[in-house]
């Protein structure tokens, strides 16, 4: 997939609960973020996760999210109430670390 030069990557991490298997093989949990600068919409989401599965499913959550138009937390809560899995907590925080280095770029555009 080729994207416009409008979009932008934006990623960060954070760290995963000591003891699940993601945690023994990748440390931190990862991010990253392809947004839309014109319109603040998610295009297409990466995170890191052991299984395809997981990671594919939060995707489906978060692209298409309005990061312009959209409420922050009704991104947060449709992935507490979907998403069950050990690393919701650290996929939320990166999330918002994310978002604040997407609101600093925008500030200096």
């Amino acid at each position: 997939m080729k994207y416009p030069k409008k979009t932008i990557y934006v990623s960060s991490f954070s760290k995963l609960p000591t003891g699940i298997p993601s945690e023994s093989v990748y440390k931190s949990l990862d991010v990253g973020l392809i947004i839309n600068m014109e319109t603040g919409i998610i295009e297409n989401a990466s995170v890191t996760l052991l299984t395809d599965i997981a990671a594919e499913f939060l995707r489906d959550i978060i692209v298409g999210f309005n990061l312009k138009e959209d409420d922050l937390e009704s991104l947060f809560d449709e992935i507490k109430t979907r998403y069950h899995g050990s690393a919701q907590k650290a996929i939320i925080v990166a999330i918002k670390k994310v978002v604040e280095k997407y609101e600093v770029l925008m500030t200096e555009e």
